[in-house]
């Protein structure tokens, strides 16, 4: 019999430069209630965990499909059903789409991961907000890529600054992220800088990743989709029944490959990416259609609820002596800033704030912000009376934090 080894067993080097803070500061907290403090999560998008409710018609579109056998795999696109209510709804919001050119994702984190995958080859560039939404930088890093930040100026609402993107476009680039609401901060982009980004990807022959999974969750109203500013533009949409639909635990999604033959090759290419995982999940693809296309009425509600914890966050953190927080427009997120005292980080702040109060938020530079600036995201998914608490004891813990200097 040959010696056992004790020797480790390597993992791939891709798996040091791969960091998702949403989730990496999860261990943190665990460790910080196994010390007996209770931990106030607000570091993870999920309105479910939150009460708010799946609508029922929804949930029982499920349970019926599970209990009439549609339990089995399914087209790696999705099925028909789904894919035609998503090209309907595109269609009705203004953006002509056919059901080929929609395929339904394991939420929009698949959608994004195989859509890179297939774009996108090791040494390349792709241009990202920040801050960003983790994940498109994961994906890059993953794969080989390279992700390039474009700034977006917190003293402009969080609006990207153009000339800053434009300046970063090179021979490698090969798609601009676009997150419209946006994830972290809230911003909901007007129709001038929508266009400009256009005219960047446009004169420099770049994929645009539009990323509006939050897009019926504009505290105004529904955000308009990208592509109505130009419907013949490379734009490659993403959304799910995830945030405005209140299933996020459902893994259902789609992305919306844009009527320009220029994307032929694209969608080709996305779509042997997927063959490769089979299908997405499939039960829940039976929601698509009567989410879609069926009684929204839950929506109205829900944006109400969102514009007054948009508010209560606002009011109350712009309060905190130090502090600033930019107003969100749509979503549940907001990135206020802190003056920190020198030499402290932005995760120094965060992970004090989560040790000595037991609230969980997510450092700036997890979102590609340099940690000095003292960035950080909370999700204010809570009841307001549940924020008004949490936001007096963050703004009594930050005042003792700038005492110590």
């Amino acid at each position: 019999m040959p010696t056992k080894s004790s020797k480790p067993v390597p993992v791939a080097s891709r798996v040091n430069r791969f960091s998702y803070a949403i989730r990496n500061i999860v261990a943190e907290a665990k460790a910080v209630e196994a010390r007996g403090r209770a931990v106030r999560y607000l570091n993870i998008g999920d309105p479910v965990a939150f009460g708010f409710q799946t609508p029922a018609h929804l949930v029982e579109v499920v349970s019926s499909a599970m209990r009439q056998g549609h339990n089995g795999y399914l087209p790696s696109a999705g099925i028909l059903e789904a894919r035609a209510a998503v090209a309907e709804d595109y269609t009705a919001r203004g953006v002509a789409t056919s059901p080929d050119r929609v395929l339904i994702t394991a939420g929009t984190s698949e959608g994004i991961e195989l859509t890179l995958s297939a774009l996108v080859d090791p040494g390349d560039e792709v241009l990202v907000p920040s801050p960003t939404y983790p994940l498109y930088t994961a994906v890059l890093t993953k794969i080989g890529a390279v992700p390039r930040y474009y700034r977006t100026d917190p003293d402009r609402d969080w609006l990207p600054d153009i000339d800053h993107l434009r300046s970063l476009v090179s021979e490698r680039t090969k798609a601009v992220v676009v997150i419209d609401p946006n994830n972290p901060t809230g911003a909901v982009y007007p129709t001038s800088v929508r266009r400009a980004i256009i005219d960047v990807a446009e004169r420099h022959d770049l994929t645009i990743l539009a990323d509006e999974v939050y897009g019926e969750l504009g505290y105004d109203g529904p955000v308009p989709l990208l592509s109505t500013l130009d419907p013949d533009a490379p734009i490659i949409s993403f959304s799910s029944l995830s945030k405005a639909y209140l299933a996020p635990g459902w893994r259902t999604g789609w992305l919306v490959v844009g009527r320009t033959p220029r994307l032929d090759d694209a969608l080709a290419a996305i779509k042997k990416m997927a063959d490769g995982r089979l299908c997405s999940p499939g039960p829940m693809q039976h929601a698509v259609a009567p989410a879609l296309l069926g009684d929204r009425s839950h929506q109205p509600a829900f944006r109400a609820a969102l514009a007054e914890r948009a508010r209560v966050t606002t009011e109350m953190l712009n309060a905190i002596p130090g502090m600033r927080c930019v107003a969100p427009r749509g979503a549940f997120y907001a990135m206020p800033q802190l003056t920190l005292p020198p030499g402290r980080t932005d995760e120094h702040y965060v992970l004090s704030l989560l040790r000595e109060t037991g609230i969980l938020c997510v450092y700036g530079s997890g979102f590609g912000v340099a940690p000095e600036t003292g960035t950080f995201r909370i999700v204010f998914l809570a009841q307001p009376s549940d924020l008004r608490t949490i936001y007096t004891d963050i703004g009594a813990f930050t005042a003792e934090y700038l005492a110590r200097g």
